[in-house]
Parts: C-alpha cells; structure tokens; sequence
C-alpha cells in the first residue's frame, strides 16, 4: 500500500499524470471516493500521462467512456447507476477488462462479483483539517476485496 498527500488541484493531477506515464496494457483501477473529492481530476492527469489530449469528464451519464487516442486506450467506466449487473454484460465489459486498454471504474463496488482479482483500488479522501484542497491518495494493488459498495 501506497499513501500520497497532495495540497492542490494540480498536485493530484501530476500523481495522476504519472501513473498514466506507467501505465501498462491490461491494468484495472478502481477509483473510490466521495463525490467532489477529485476523481475526475485524477483522471484527467491520469489521461494525460496516456497522451490523451481531448477533453476527460466522467461518464456519469453513460456507462462506459472511451479515449483511444493515447499509447494505451483508457476505457472510463461510471457504474453508479447500474441496476443490474447484467448491464454490463450488455456492453461487453469483458472486451474492455480483458483488452489493450487501462480501465477505469468509479463505485467499482457495485460490480464487485465480475473483477478480476488484479486490480489496483486507489481511494481519494479529503481532510479539511490539513486545508481544503488537501488530498490523501491510497494506492493498493490486489485487493479488490478492499472496494466499498458505495
């Protein structure tokens, strides 16, 4: 396990940015934390570090958000509003999991029984006492048993 603190905007991005720059084909990273606490922006740094340069927001409205046009594909999944697993069945999620891209999945909680067991669980928390833009970054790789519901 792995802790980072950042104290701005732009701090989690470039941790974002570097892993992205790391990044290999085949890797899952389930992105966990509260709404508002910077998973987009980790994200977008993330992409970057892929060399994405179009623009990167969260799939809220759609299941799955795709960027090929980095090294790696980044395949952005947002499975809150999924009501039934099967729903990811409907759009092949195996084609993505198991593919040549990086994936992304936000409230991975909810689709815990298809996860593979590699996988990369970072977790975004705040803590307003160490300043507002204060950001706790925890990297844990395998340990998917790890992941909230929500």
């Amino acid at each position: 396990m792995k802790i980072i603190e950042t104290f701005s905007e732009s701090e989690t991005f470039e941790i974002g940015k570097k892993m992205g720059e790391e990044a290999v084909k085949g890797m899952i990273i389930c992105l966990n934390g509260d709404l508002g606490v910077g998973k987009t922006v980790f994200t977008k740094g993330f992409a970057c570090g892929l060399g994405i340069d179009e623009p990167v927001n969260s799939p809220t409205f759609t299941i799955v958000q795709e960027y090929v046009e980095g090294r790696l594909p980044l395949y952005h999944f947002d499975v809150y509003r999924i009501g039934d697993i099967s729903e990811m069945d409907e759009i092949g999620y195996e084609d993505y999991f198991f593919g040549d891209g990086v994936c992304f999945i936000e409230w991975a909680g909810i689709i815990k029984q298809i996860l593979p067991e590699n996988v990369i669980n970072i977790t975004i928390e705040k803590n307003l006492e160490k300043g507002f833009d204060y950001r706790k970054i925890t990297v844990e790789e395998n340990q998917y048993e790890n992941i909230s519901n929500r």
